[in-house]
């Protein structure tokens, strides 16, 4: 089996990256907010002290150990902040994220393999800002896919070799229905991302030649997609039905989808995994009020086992966590009960449902 780790959106700027060993410039431009300071003194009005710095590690927590036990072959995040020290906010957008490019070591701590940048925080700091994001990930040797500085390379996916392990192909893509600014779209003479023009059966067959071109026995193709609102459990039956057209008409193997702030449904079509809203993993948003019923401090470790020669999903398990003092910690029973009760009450249109095992995790049946 090849066994890959996924999470939704990791966004290690703004408050996060304050308490880091190389805070940036904390000065925001939002309608309300002026210092990503205040984004930390909320946490800790809500949870406590946050030690300041931390080390690169700390964002982590308990998430390190599980990694470590999982051992999976491939680490691949949805990485929705700038990592720049230049550039200019991108005009008469409400927020603005980054970290410093010298706390990417908050992102090597983690092992991460690939991270997906087709999102709506990326060019926050404009095409300056991109470049140097792009530049600070090659770095560090962590792979991009989804932005680059043409589109070509904004197309192109991540190959992960991981030798006997077989190849992972990681496609990434945005959606104007996250919040993606169309003059964010990578053109041949411009940077930006690989936002897709609509969810047709055009856009399909587009998605389709680029697998055509890396696929082959022993690679699997992965298509993340960053698309649909903050809030709320609906799936559009447009996302479905191209969810479900990228397995059927393009050969895609397993679809991630992110942009949702909380878990939302999972669904296997033809023995493949579509996973809709993967919901944030990290981020500054602890002590912020709105939204509690569906409990944005509990997160999802997505553990994915899949037949390398089929592509097929052989086994999921997450693991519950939750997110205190910026830091990531095991849930608690009750917290994983909540979660797999969610997951089965949103997984029922879809034919799947989430028990908890012995150890408090999660796995799909």
């Amino acid at each position: 089996m090849v066994r890959l780790f996924l999470c939704g959106d990791v966004m290690p700027g703004r408050g996060v990256d304050q308490v880091l060993p190389h805070a940036g410039d904390p000065r925001l431009y939002e309608p309300v907010v002026t210092s990503a300071l205040e984004y930390v003194r909320l946490a800790e009005a809500a949870s406590g002290p946050i030690p300041r710095p931390v080390a690169p590690s700390y964002v982590w927590g308990d998430a390190l150990a599980e990694l470590a036990r999982r051992a999976p072959d491939v680490r691949i995040v949805n990485l929705e902040t700038a990592v720049t020290a230049s550039g200019e906010p991108w005009p008469r957008k409400g927020i603005h994220y980054r970290m410093h490019p010298d706390n990417v070591g908050c992102l090597v701590a983690a092992k991460l393999d690939c991270c997906v940048l087709a999102n709506n925080h990326v060019l926050d700091w404009g095409r300056p800002g991109l470049r140097e994001t792009l530049a600070t990930l090659r770095s560090a040797g962590i792979a991009t896919a989804g932005a680059g500085g043409d589109l070509a390379e904004a197309s192109a996916p991540a190959l992960i070799d991981r030798g006997a392990a077989g190849r992972v192909a990681v496609f990434a893509f945005g959606s104007t229905t996250s919040g993606i600014p169309k003059p964010w779209a990578a053109a041949a003479d411009r940077p930006g991302v690989r936002l897709l023009p609509d969810l047709s059966d055009a856009t399909v067959d587009e998605v389709a030649a680029g697998v055509r071109a890396v696929k082959r026995p022993g690679t699997l193709v992965l298509a993340s997609i960053h698309w649909g609102d903050n809030w709320g459990y609906d799936i559009p039956a447009g996302q479905r039905r191209f969810a479900r057209r990228l397995i059927d008409g393009a050969g895609v193997d397993l679809v991630h989808g992110h942009s949702s702030h909380h878990p939302k449904a999972i669904e296997v079509h033809r023995g493949h995994l579509i996973l809709y809203g993967c919901g944030d993993l990290l981020d500054d948003y602890e002590g912020i009020e709105g939204d509690e019923a569906f409990r944005g401090e509990l997160r999802l470790l997505y553990f994915a086992k899949l037949d390398p020669s089929t592509g097929a999903l052989r086994r999921l398990t997450m693991t519950p966590v939750r997110l205190r003092r910026f830091r990531i910690q095991r849930a608690s029973l009750d917290e994983a009960r909540w979660l797999g009760a969610m997951l089965t009450r949103e997984g029922r249109a879809f034919g799947t449902r989430a028990r908890v095992i012995e150890d408090g995790t999660l796995t799909l049946e």
